[in-house]
């Protein structure tokens, strides 16, 4: 490969690597280094010019790696490459955390039984998904007068659900909606399907 391709590689690793304090390539200001192949193995203390040029060879980066040991530690590797699966692995991580989904279920203040069942029925399979159920009460005009019915309704769908969830957040009126969260409990549910089973 021409020469110039290493310089412009090296310009273009440099910018990713302003995001953090890691030192590569010409970066580097010790003169000596312990030195880390890019299969892992250890090569040995190195003038940082030699390492450097080792890292030339194969198109690959020099990286100090433990800048405070004694002679500091680098390793030749593709620095872009590796920032990029860093981010990867940083992204996974963000996607699993977020996995647990927040579902929605809406009532009425004056819900008659059998929407209370069946709305119920939906909050139960959710949560045995393993989602989280936010629970939203609207209120229209003159039934904001009377935020204790939408408090009943809440308390008693907690209650009724009350082996396989807990309340994660309590009752609070927002607007003309008043929501409350439920999470499952891990491990109740073959009890409650049962339950759910019966009732139907």
């Amino acid at each position: 490969m021409a020469p110039g391709f290493f310089i412009g590689h090296q310009k273009e690793v440099r910018k990713i690597a302003k995001s953090d304090d890691t030192r590569i390539n010409e970066d580097i200001t010790a003169t000596t280094c312990r030195l880390i192949g890019v299969d892992g193995s250890q090569l040995g203390v190195f003038g940082i010019r030699d390492a450097q040029r080792i890292a030339d060879e194969q198109g690959l980066d020099l990286v100090e790696i433990a800048p405070n040991a004694e002679p500091p530690v680098c390793r030749v590797m593709d620095y872009g490459k590796f920032k990029y699966q860093q981010a990867m692995k940083a992204k996974a991580a963000r996607k699993n955390q977020s996995r647990v989904e927040v579902k929605e279920m809406k009532f009425r203040p004056k819900i008659d039984v059998g929407d209370f069942e069946t709305k119920k029925g939906h909050v139960l399979r959710f949560l045995k998904k393993g989602a989280r159920v936010k629970i939203t009460i609207m209120f229209r005009g003159r039934e904001m007068a009377h935020p204790e019915q939408g408090l009943n309704v809440l308390e008693r769908l907690a209650k009724d659900l009350e082996s396989c969830a807990v309340v994660e957040s309590a009752p609070k009126l927002e607007g003309r909606n008043m929501l409350m969260v439920l999470a499952p409990i891990k491990g109740a549910f073959d009890e409650e399907q049962a339950e759910a089973g019966g009732n139907e």
